[in-house]
């Protein structure tokens, strides 16, 4: 009987937890933030009450809340803060399982009376008031893009998007350009930490290896604060990755796609394992932990080390020849929210990506004055992300951990044709495996110290990049010209030989960064009016070693037909380990100790700054940053760079609000742009696309910019913007990179040019078309678009004979415009957008001795995507087709000075330095959230 009794007590138990558990789950939310309406600045503190009850929250150290386990209906809250004047918010629709997100806006009380008032606002209306608050109160001239726009956009990853923003453009599909100026003046932060440069021969850091969906938002700062990075000029691009989820989920998405120079064409490429279509290479093609030291090579090794370190060489040159197949995408995102006692609460986000791609550029035309050339490049690319995010709120306290993982594999395969010198034709190969990767970890801490606002604000991070460059294989065949049509005359490897454009380069690059900072900010009373006081110190140290290895097997035998006979073997054959056991070739190693270097540099940074809400309307944001750097460059000889700066920068950003749909902005600012540690390099490295040598400078130093900017701006309604500016830069020491033509093979390097300057117009529209007329699709249609016309001009140095005395900057576009068109229908479960992208002809590569520069021509982009919400809309189906138009790709020599591209050297027109088709990509993906 009593077992009958417990287990009756038990299923009760169990019955009644189920109700409840049901009932919890037919319960909604209601979340959001809360902010100052004039400096947008986050509310600590705010009670949030539902009306009429006691029951209610507080916001946390980010101006966050969240009322839980509320019941089907229509709710009014009231939000009530020390100094600010009471909101009631009424109609909030609660539709369960679903989180209704409110943000809300705080005015200031004017006076004791005041303070008292309720201001009263229907969903509706705060949702739009909150909407104008964040486009009115940044303290200076920004630009961006939230989640939302991002999945209305074909975009795969954050380059794709940046192209959008006004203002911004993407050279080689990555590196970003805001304002006209090249990727090497600007800067980049990830969740507040600085970015290094990924690439191993220029300043930049490769967007196309951050996916789209791990973005909460980008902002392009294109003004600074003392809070910002000094090193940079045209923008600082801030990306923010996803933070606590609202509620618990669980999405997966898949998608293939179709490019049209590419899927089921023949695809060349060497052989492949399970690693790499992981991203990772098995180690095979790096060199043998036991290989000789470029000292036992340089001083003669015997003839059994000769052998063994030959033999230890990757002898797989074998190509496979399949169909491309088409590109694979795949995506596991999963966020956790627990909420505790008192509103603390902890949030997990994890989110996983996969991407392969397998492209061709056929007939891609290289043309220089001594080589006319044809390219066929296959590119086998793997895509491997993983984010994984955790945050604990507590009280009035928050502690973010986050972390960030990208591996990029690219195996290419490249065959050239053509004719070098006019008397020989040319075949070459190149084997290419390239590695990069990028591991960021940041730990964060926001929090409330004593009453009011006063918020403490530290960050600690690390960063390591990795760049790997295995077994870099190239090789050249060639035969006379005059033989072309005799099969007796068969082509010749050049093996008797070594340069740095026919060796195996072993190529390693390995960055540590650390950095830490503290801020602190605390709201007062300066002259009657309400000011921010903020304050902040912090340093960063990065830490890079770079190894570089020109190595080959190079022919030594003295009978002639013999060598003929090797020389002529295919590059399968050639390079076989039974020619090793015969002795035929000997290692050989060139280069110097310059080509690795070790670098270092130590910044330290403070500053102060004031944000003054003057008068009602009038608001100032000023302070001065400083910065000291220290820098040095060595090799296992000698440091050929040590140098140390110390720099006060000093800014000011004014906003007058001249009514409640508009501002007029002013800013005057001072930042740097630094040489990059490769920049700084004497290491030579042969880039055989470029078929140049890229070496840097020791002798350049750091570039100071001063900057002025003028905004105006209107918000005609919420959602939309009318703006216009006008911005001027004056740039002392500016470092541009040219190209030293006097020999067969170019140099490209960086020089300071003592003057130089870039000044321009940007335009902004987006705006929804139900002004035409009053009806549903119109109402759903939104237009937009942004221009920007820039002019810049740099006097070159007097130590050449500069083809180009004066000339625009590297990278620098006159023009870069984007608009587009989106609708939605069926209550925005179906969506279309049509976007266009289009910028000016911009130098490539400066002018020399001998040559004018090289300037990439101009081309449409049109995308277009369609989506439609399936299941309940927790599923939806995308459609995405970019460059529609597949217009060439064109880089080339303006002969005729006519600024624009003619394409026919023999009839008094330009020459093509390099042109393709890069293809038109249809992609069709599904994503569901559990």
């Amino acid at each position: 009987m009593e077992l009958l009794n417990s287990f009756k007590r038990a299923a009760l138990t169990v019955f009644a937890l189920t109700i409840s558990i049901l009932s919890y789950a037919q319960t909604g939310k209601i979340s959001g933030t809360v902010t100052d309406k004039k400096t947008g600045e986050t509310l600590i503190g705010v009670t949030v009450k539902i009306k009429g009850t006691t029951k209610g929250v507080s916001t946390d150290v980010d101006g966050k809340y969240t009322l839980q386990a509320m019941a089907n209906g229509k709710y009014t809250l009231e939000f009530s803060y020390v100094g600010y004047q009471t909101k009631e918010v009424s109609d909030i629709d609660v539709k369960s399982p679903a989180v209704t997100s409110l943000n809300v806006v705080l005015n200031e009380a004017g006076g004791q009376n005041l303070q008292e008032v309720v201001v009263k606002a229907s969903y509706k209306q705060e949702s739009i008031n909150t909407l104008y608050a964040q486009q009115k109160n940044s303290a200076l001239i920004s630009d961006g893009i939230s989640s939302d726009q991002i999945k209305k956009s074909p975009d795969k990853n954050t380059s794709d998007v940046l192209k959008r923003i006004s203002g911004a453009t993407i050279q080689d599909n990555k590196f970003v350009v805001v304002r006209g100026l090249s990727d090497r003046y600007n800067t980049a932060t990830l969740d507040n930490s600085t970015l290094p440069s990924t690439e191993p021969n220029r300043k930049a850091f490769s967007f196309d290896i951050v996916p789209s969906n791990l973005v909460d938002k980008i902002t392009i700062s294109k003004t600074a604060t003392p809070d910002l990075p000094a090193d940079f000029a045209g923008g600082a691009v801030q990306i923010t990755t996803k933070d606590i989820p609202d509620q618990n989920f669980l999405s997966f998405g898949i998608g293939y796609g179709y490019n049209s120079q590419s899927t089921f064409k023949d695809f060349s490429a060497t052989n492949k394992n399970t690693l790499s279509y992981l991203g990772f290479e098995d180690g095979a093609k790096q060199l043998a932990e036991n290989f000789p030291s470029a000292a036992e090579v340089a001083s003669g090794l015997t003839k059994s080390k000769n052998l063994a370190a030959l033999k230890s060489f990757p002898t797989d040159n074998a190509i496979k020849n399949t169909n491309a197949l088409p590109t694979q995408n795949y995506q596991l995102n999963l966020g956790r929210v627990k909420h505790f006692e008192n509103n603390d609460k902890f949030g997990a986000l994890f989110s996983v990506t996969y991407r392969n791609a397998q492209n061709i550029n056929q007939n891609v035309e290289r043309n220089f004055y001594v080589y006319n050339y044809n390219d066929n490049q296959y590119k086998f690319s793997t895509n491997l992300g993983a984010l994984a995010n955790f945050a604990y709120s507590y009280g009035k306290n928050k502690i973010s951990f986050k972390n960030i993982y990208n591996k990029n594999y690219d195996d290419n395969y490249t065959t050239r044709a053509g004719i070098k010198d006019g008397n020989s034709l040319n075949q070459f190969y190149a084997y290419d495996v390239m590695q990069k990767s990028l591991f960021k970890t940041t730990l964060e801490g926001d929090h409330q110290i004593g009453e009011g606002n006063n918020k403490l604000k530290w960050t600690a991070s690390y960063s390591n990049v990795g760049n790997n460059q295995p077994n870099q294989l190239k090789i050249n065949y060639t035969k006379p010209l005059a033989a072309q049509n005799d099969p007796s005359v068969l082509y010749q490897a050049n093996i008797t030989s070594l340069g740095k454009d026919n060796t195996r380069l072993f190529a390693d690059l390995n960055e540590n960064i650390y950095s830490g900072d503290v801020n602190y900010s605390t709201p007062f009373k300066l002259f009657n009016a309400s000011t921010t006081f903020k304050i902040g110190l912090g340093s960063q140290y990065r830490d890079r070693n770079y190894t570089a290895r020109f190595l080959g097997a190079q022919l030594n035998i003295n009978d002639i037909d013999e060598q003929q006979r090797i020389r002529a073997l295919p590059i399968t054959e050639i390079f076989s380990q039974s020619l090793f056991d015969a002795g035929v070739y000997e290692l050989k190693e060139i280069g110097s100790d310059l080509d690795n270097y070790k670098a270092n540099s130590f910044t330290n940074y403070g500053y102060v700054m004031l944000d003054e809400k003057i008068t009602e309307k009038f608001r100032a944001v000023y302070g001065v940053r400083i910065e000291n750097y220290k820098v040095q460059l060595l090799n296992d000889i000698k440091t050929y760079v040590d140098d140390t700066k110390l720099d006060f920068l000093p800014s000011v950003n004014l906003t007058y609000s001249l009514n409640a749909k508009s501002n007029l902005r002013a800013s005057y600012y001072r930042t740097l742009a630094r040489p990059e540690f490769r920049e700084l390099s004497l290491s030579s490295y042969y880039d055989y696309e470029l078929l140049a040598n890229q070496q840097g400078n020791p002798n350049l130093k750091r570039t100071s910019i001063d900057n002025a900017d003028l905004r105006y701006e209107i918000y005609p309604n919420a959602g939309e913007i009318l703006s216009v500016s006008a911005f001027y830069k004056k740039f002392t020491n500016a470092i541009e990179s040219y190209r030293y033509d006097v020999l067969s093979t170019p140099d490209i390097s960086y020089f300071n040019t003592k003057k130089a300057y870039s000044y321009g117009l940007e335009f902004e529209a987006r705006k929804t078309l139900g002004f035409i007329s009053d009806n549903e699709f119109l109402k759903n249609t939104t237009a937009y678009f942004n221009l920007s016309l820039v002019k810049s001009k740099v006097t070159n140095p007097d130590d050449q004979n500069y083809i180009d005395k004066v000339r625009p900057m590297v990278g620098q576009s006159p023009y870069v415009f984007n608009a587009g068109l989106q609708h939605s229908a069926l209550d925005n479960k179906l969506n279309f957008s049509l976007l266009y992208n289009k910028i000016g002809r911009r130098i490539m590569q400066a002018s020399g001795i001998v040559f004018p520069s090289t300037w990439e021509n101009p081309r449409d982009v049109l995308d277009f995507q369609a989506s439609y919400k399936v299941i309940k809309s927790k599923g939806e189906i995308k459609l995405n087709v970019s460059d529609i138009l597949n217009q060439r790709s064109i880089i080339y020599f303006d002969y005729n000075g006519d600024k624009k591209y003619n394409g026919s050297l023999g009839n008094g027109g330009d020459e093509t330095a390099m042109s393709y088709k890069p293809g038109t990509n249809i992609s069709l993906s599904f994503n569901y959230t559990f």
